[in-house]
């Protein structure tokens, strides 16, 4: 009888132990759910509801996962706004240290500048890339100014040694620029709590926006190292070249260092793409002396040089390539770099082993070497490249 008395004081004893525990679970879910809200209302500006925050905090209330807030719209236009202006009044001024031929290196002053915006660009690019995932329920127009943002950012570490640092955050810069980004919980702004949805897409790379596409593009050309995307990226570039705004667009986000970056014999299956998107640049326009002077520069040049000494390099590749040093060869100052990369030794050696058959490539090279003064052009020539 004993024995049943313990037993039946011990499982009302639980039971008891049980009720308690529940009251006091329920009281921390109550104090939980009003510590959320009272943040949300701290969040809102709400300076009563900080002061309650503060008190319940001391209550000792236990983690939980952090509440979603819903996006102010305000905020991320004023944000963009000081992207934009930051963007254009610094981050797009680039200081181009390969544009000179005598190798002067930047002052110190200048470099400590430098270095100083590249440590800023650093801590911001892994921030940027995951705010990404909020773009979907930001207003599209609002994706183009962040988006440059982030691509200027990404040129200031051009001439840096920070790339290494960031090797996965560019990874996934990339992968999410050319993919797009889809969410699917929303917060709905009529409600203090998050609520599932149909999901929302932002599309980047893959945009109806040219000029957002454009950027996006270039992104994935610096971040991406996937032969598929990049393949993918330089077929999307050719085809917004052929309109003038793309072009314009080229010159505004000064993309020839980006292209140029793909136009060696490591990348040896794009290199057809790599040069088609540079010839799109050529075609009768606007913008065709603009560009040409962009590329009045060593990198260019330094590039071309380290190219025409691939052996067996790809005819119809070297017949593209022709055709932009032929045209740059007619600014005058350009002769100074033809020589100081020995590419008008590379021509000639290259017109004298061409078979005669390759009548194209030997019209190319033959006025290319004319207007260096180093050959006297012939009448086919003359007549096909004035």
């Amino acid at each position: 009888m004993d024995e049943h008395k313990q037993l039946n004081e011990v499982s009302e004893e639980n039971r008891k132990l049980e009720v308690q525990a529940k009251r006091v679970q329920a009281r921390l879910d109550n104090l939980q759910r009003k510590y959320e809200f009272m943040t949300i209302q701290r969040l809102k500006g709400n300076p009563q509801a900080t002061h309650e925050a503060k008190s319940l905090k001391q209550e000792k209330v236990p983690a939980s996962k952090p509440c979603k807030v819903s996006l102010n719209g305000q905020v991320y236009e004023l944000l963009t706004v000081f992207m934009d202006w930051i963007s254009d009044q610094h981050l797009s001024k680039l200081k181009n240290e390969e544009s000179g031929m005598d190798g002067e290196k930047p002052l110190p002053t200048f470099a400590s500048q430098r270095t100083d915006i590249q440590e800023k660009c650093v801590k911001l690019l892994p921030l940027m890339t995951e705010q990404l995932q909020w773009l979907p329920f930001v207003n599209a127009r609002l994706h183009e100014p962040f988006v440059k943002f982030i691509y200027w950012s990404l040129r200031q570490l051009d001439a840096g040694t920070q790339h290494s640092t960031m090797t996965t955050t560019l990874r996934r810069l990339g992968e999410d620029i050319f993919r797009g980004v889809v969410t699917k919980g929303v917060q709905d702004a009529a409600l203090e709590h998050s609520v599932e949805s149909r999901p929302r897409t932002a599309a980047f790379f893959k945009s109806t926006s040219l000029p957002l596409r454009f950027v996006s593009t270039l992104i994935v050309l610096k971040t991406v190292t996937q032969a598929d995307f990049l393949a993918q990226a330089f077929d999307s570039l050719c085809l917004d070249l052929q309109a003038d705004e793309g072009k314009n667009l080229f010159l505004q986000l000064q993309a020839v260092p980006v292209v140029l970056s793909h136009l060696k014999l490591s990348s040896r299956g794009l290199l057809p793409s790599v040069m088609d998107s540079l010839l799109q640049m050529t075609v009768e326009s606007s913008a065709l002396q603009p560009f040409l002077e962009a590329c009045s520069c060593s990198l260019f040049f330094r590039t071309c040089s380290v190219l025409l000494r691939a052996p067996k390099l790809d005819l119809h590749v070297l017949e593209k390539l022709s055709i932009i040093l032929q045209k740059l060869s007619k600014i005058k100052s350009n002769k100074k770099l033809f020589e100081l990369f020995t590419i008008h030794l590379m021509l000639q050696e290259i017109q004298r082993t061409t078979h005669p058959e390759h009548a194209f490539l030997c019209i190319n090279l033959n006025s290319t070497l004319f207007n260096l003064g180093l050959t006297k052009c012939n009448s086919l020539a003359a007549s096909t490249n004035p």
